[in-house]
């Protein structure tokens, strides 16, 4: 067998359900363009709106990757252990303000992906019940996702499709955030951090591990800063944030350029999100064009009231739990009227906080299972869907009635 044969067959076997599923998804994709299921101006239109999307999103998780690189997320994790002196109540609201920071400024991919094994090494140092930490970090990535633009894919393209710059999004958006992060505490302190279902009163704080690089350590903490900072300052939705977040990621390469080139290797670039994300805005409006449009336009109507508000929220979430809440988002937008601006901030609530019920709902929440997976952490099935289900109703319902009630008083 020729050697370029065996090398592609030894990559294939190397992939894992997740990257098939990805890799099937963009075969797909193109499979419709190629037949003509999909037009090609479409298939353009489509990709050309997400262009500057992926351009955010692949600088903005090799940026959150050098940093953990670096040790700056474990730096943090052992801080923070440190500072709850044993107490579990001290600790589950350090671990709240951590997750939900990084989703809110660092998107919630990364906290799936970098966070997640960051508290997982925490709880097994610790000594510390893993599945209160490993719970707190897939909730929190998908509700902790409503404030900023930068927060969720899904939240760049409502800005985009409403006009809202950065900080009116926000002004939008600060209360449901802050009524969903209530409900997800409480719900998180219920049914996993109480103490019969953690199991110990105290832990014992974790000795402080040594920074490898501090020269690494602050070229790559401060270009977090500098991306948050111009977050801040209020720079606009799309190609902007993208070029903020790829000046941040240069910043954090040029330092390892210079310290540790060993850890710029092909496995920062995020081709498996590129893949997947890719894949969806092909297969979505293939599925519009053949039926999927209707359907969402008879689940989520077409009322700009209150009823129509909790309508779309809930027709979102339960459809992000079906299939996926990007296409779920993609397909409610097109069914949508423009002028219900409130209907669909509604129904990007419900795809941001709903999907916590199914495994598939979100992709973080698919990247927070391979996680589990593979520090063979147990999540019972059972109960991440009983739980989730009781979170995805009240935490839609709190964020929207929160919304109605900015946009009375605005």
């Amino acid at each position: 067998m020729p050697p370029p044969m065996q090398t592609l067959r030894r990559t294939a076997r190397s992939l894992g359900v997740l990257d098939r599923i990805r890799i099937g998804v963009l075969a797909a994709g193109l499979v419709f363009v190629a037949t003509g299921l999909l037009p090609a101006g479409t298939a353009r239109a489509s990709i050309g709106r997400i262009a500057p999307l992926l351009l955010f999103l692949f600088s903005v998780i090799v940026l959150a990757e050098l940093t953990k690189e670096a040790g700056v997320f474990d730096a943090i994790a052992q801080r923070m252990a440190r500072a709850g002196r044993g107490s579990y109540a001290a600790l589950f609201l350090l671990c709240v303000a951590f997750a939900s920071l990084t989703t809110v400024f660092l998107n919630l991919d990364t906290t799936a992906v970098l966070l997640t094994p960051v508290m997982l090494a925490l709880a097994a140092r610790a000594g510390i019940a893993t599945l209160p930490l490993a719970m707190t970090t897939v909730w929190l990535a998908n509700t902790a996702s409503l404030l900023l633009p930068v927060s969720n894919l899904t939240n760049l393209l409502a800005a985009d499709r409403v006009a809202l710059e950065t900080r009116a999004f926000a002004a939008r958006m600060w209360l449901p955030q802050l009524a969903v992060l209530a409900v997800t505490m409480a719900l998180l302190w219920a049914f996993y951090w109480r103490r019969r279902m953690r199991g110990e009163d105290a832990y014992d704080p974790p000795d402080p591990v040594p920074v490898r690089d501090r020269v690494l350590f602050s070229a790559t903490g401060g270009a977090c800063l500098l991306f948050i900072g111009a977050i801040l300052a209020g720079v606009h939705t799309g190609v902007q944030l993208g070029v903020a977040a790829t000046a941040a990621a240069a910043v954090a390469a040029a330092a390892f350029a210079v310290r540790d080139r060993s850890a710029l290797r092909p496995a920062l670039v995020p081709w498996q999100l590129m893949v997947f994300v890719t894949g969806l805005f092909l297969v979505v409006p293939t599925l519009e064009r053949w039926g999927l449009d209707d359907a969402m336009r008879a689940l989520v109507g077409h009322d700009g009231d209150a009823a129509g508000a909790f309508r779309a929220a809930f027709s979102g979430a339960g459809l992000s739990n079906v299939l996926n809440n990007l296409p779920a988002y993609v397909a409610g937008e097109s069914a949508v009227p423009a002028s219900n601006k409130e209907q669909l901030l509604s129904l990007l609530i419900g795809t941001n906080v709903g999907p916590v019920i199914t495994p598939w709902g979100s992709l973080a929440t698919l990247l927070w299972f391979e996680w589990c997976r593979r520090w063979d952490v147990r999540v019972p099935i059972r109960k991440f869907v009983l739980t989730g289900a009781v979170l995805a109703v009240l935490g839609c319902a709190a964020s929207v009635g929160a919304l109605l009630l900015t946009g009375r008083a605005g």
